[in-house]
């Protein structure tokens, strides 16, 4: 991948360029994210157009050409690695676990899920709990990382690395969830309800009960 950056400026240039740049980025993958999901020609696109807004931002920050750097995203040709699906794991004065309702298998599981371009992994963990549960939490700190392959998940199309941090709750929350999320509560580790096992399984809850038990054992598999 080239610098799209110039190095031949000054400082607070730079930081500007790298500052553009990041928002390209992240429009770009939100309107890549949007592709996927679009059930009409409209949303199809708008989602396109996006994309060449983000190429012509990269374009006027570096001075490559847009077309230069439209195949650099597309089709991808960069090595290819893990997904990374992050994860909060937040505990009441009950010891009991959060947990969200999915809408796509109605089942369970930790509040979370892929990271965000654009974001830092406890920035996503902050942002995906607010939006699925309405709590405001703050990171404590990270779990463990949990290699899906080393588990008994049902087989994924993608290699997914699993990051799980501990929150705290920082405040009441609201009752708002998110489009694709149908509930949420706290549960008692002897009593979970049905859990979405491409998510999460039961055996890796009571693996990260133990860390957060104990500060001194991280995890990775």
């Amino acid at each position: 991948m080239p610098i799209f950056v110039p190095l031949n400026t000054n400082k607070n240039m730079q930081d500007k360029a790298k500052e553009l740049i990041l928002i390209a980025q992240r429009i770009r993958a939100l309107s890549q994210t949007a592709l996927t999901y679009s059930r009409n020609d409209y949303e199809i696109e708008r989602s396109k157009e996006m994309i060449a807004m983000s190429d012509r931002i990269v374009s006027l920050v570096s001075g490559m050409d847009e077309k230069e750097i439209h195949t650099l995203y597309t089709p991808v040709k960069e090595y290819v690695t893990p997904k990374v699906d992050i994860r909060a794991v937040i505990f009441n004065e009950k010891d009991e676990i959060l947990l969200v309702k999915e809408l796509a298998d109605g089942r369970w599981a930790l509040p979370g899920g892929w990271s965000d371009v654009g974001f830092s992994p406890t920035e996503v963990v902050v942002k995906e709990t607010k939006e699925e549960t309405g709590f405001d939490v703050e990171v404590v700190r990270l779990l463990a990382v949990f290699d899906k392959k080393c588990w008994n998940h049902p087989s994924s199309t993608f290699y997914i690395y699993k990051m799980c941090f501990l929150c705290k709750l920082t405040g009441e929350g609201s009752e708002d969830l998110t489009f694709d999320i149908l509930d949420k509560g706290f549960f008692a580790l002897d009593n979970l309800p049905p859990l979405s096992l491409d998510r999460i399984l039961p055996e890796q809850i009571k693996a990260l009960d133990g860390l957060r038990r104990n500060p001194q054992t991280p995890f990775c598999d």
